[in-house]
């Protein structure tokens, strides 16, 4: 009845905005598949955005689901969207160009830090030994999903099991796929485990211990593990599942997460992202009514684990409620206008 109760919530917010539409400057903010957690909770905050301010200011943000953080990227370059959530590692692969991210994208700005983006890593328990990350060194041609091709789950897959030694490309037959197809081949035996990043609880996870319980097992992190993890990238920390967190898990699991960022492009004018960012710190409560992962949300950590200089918008709200900034995300954007102008 509560989720019921949400829905029809944020179904009435949406109808009671549509009149307004062609009124307000529609941005377009693109998240990723539809069976995690980035999609919902997008979805929640275009939501609140529009009801706040496409009356008052004339600001639209409409969410789009797409393959994920390396996909949105891309959409942010060619403007085909404003506003993206990606995760942690591809704020800072996207302003060094590192990792899966072949060049800097100097026009990507961050606005806020969001919830944590938790790892998942799944393996059927008859293979399983220690019931953490080493036991994925032990496959042996066995079909496995990293994430749909292309998608932020895949690259920062390659990128968790290159870090920890574990030869992934000899041992895995990999598949991809996106969440909810993921879901249902664990259950249907057509692979014997995934990697599924998201905020907890995530529901491809939830729908897959419903159905199968003992059967399958997430997979335990060590310390050593999350040393390697945080060498290059120091963005990760424990995170805890405890017994029930998910149906039929009876021992608590011990994982890791990253902070899920949200982004956007230089050239959105300062009060446009402003507006946004302090629509969503100021309606936190209604977004964790939506979607229980942002309960871990916080304005004091709004700015941890950002990789890029926060867009002025942003840092005027962040100035105002009194937050240190870090000068790494700190920028002169006449300088750099001036440079790109000489250029």
């Amino acid at each position: 009845m509560k989720n019921l109760a949400i829905g029809l919530f944020v179904v009435a917010l949406m109808s009671s905005c549509s009149d307004e539409l062609s009124q307000a400057r529609p941005y377009v903010l693109t998240t990723a598949t539809t069976g995690g957690t980035f999609y919902p909770v997008g979805v929640a905050i275009a939501t609140i955005t529009h009801a706040q301010l496409a009356t008052s200011q004339g600001i639209s943000l409409t969410a789009i689901s797409s393959a994920g953080s390396l996909e949105n990227l891309k959409l942010l370059r060619d403007n085909q969207a404003q506003f993206a959530i990606l995760q942690g590692p591809f704020g800072a692969w996207s302003w060094t160009g590192e990792g899966p991210v072949s060049s800097p994208q100097t026009h990507l700005r961050s606005v806020s830090a969001l919830w944590k983006n938790v790892e998942h890593f799944v393996l059927l328990t008859e293979l399983t030994e220690n019931k953490n990350m080493s036991d994925l060194n032990q496959l042996d041609g066995h079909r496995y999903v990293l994430g749909a091709r292309n998608s932020g789950a895949e690259q920062t897959g390659r990128f968790i099991l290159d870090t920890l030694g574990i030869d992934y490309e000899e041992k895995f037959n990999l598949a991809y796929m996106g969440y909810g197809p993921t879901s249902n081949a664990i259950q249907d035996g057509n692979i014997v485990g995934m990697n599924i990043p998201a905020g907890a609880p995530v529901s491809a996870i939830t729908r897959a211990y419903a159905m199968l319980g003992n059967r399958m097992t997430l997979l335990n992190w060590t310390q050593d593990s999350l040393n390697k993890l945080n060498d290059r990238y120091p963005l990760w920390d424990w995170y805890d599942f405890p017994p029930g967190t998910y149906p039929n898990q009876e021992e608590l699991v011990r994982t890791v997460a990253s902070p899920n960022v949200l982004v956007t492009r230089v050239d959105i004018p300062t009060e446009v992202v402003y507006n946004i960012t302090k629509v969503i710190w100021e309606n936190l409560a209604t977004l964790q009514e939506i979607h229980g992962a942002t309960n871990d949300m916080r304005q004091e950590i709004a700015i941890d684990g950002l990789g890029a200089p926060l867009h002025e918008g942003a840092l005027r709200y962040y100035q105002e409620i009194g937050l240190e900034i870090p000068e790494r995300l700190l920028i002169n954007e006449e300088e750099v206008s001036s440079s790109s102008g000489e250029g």
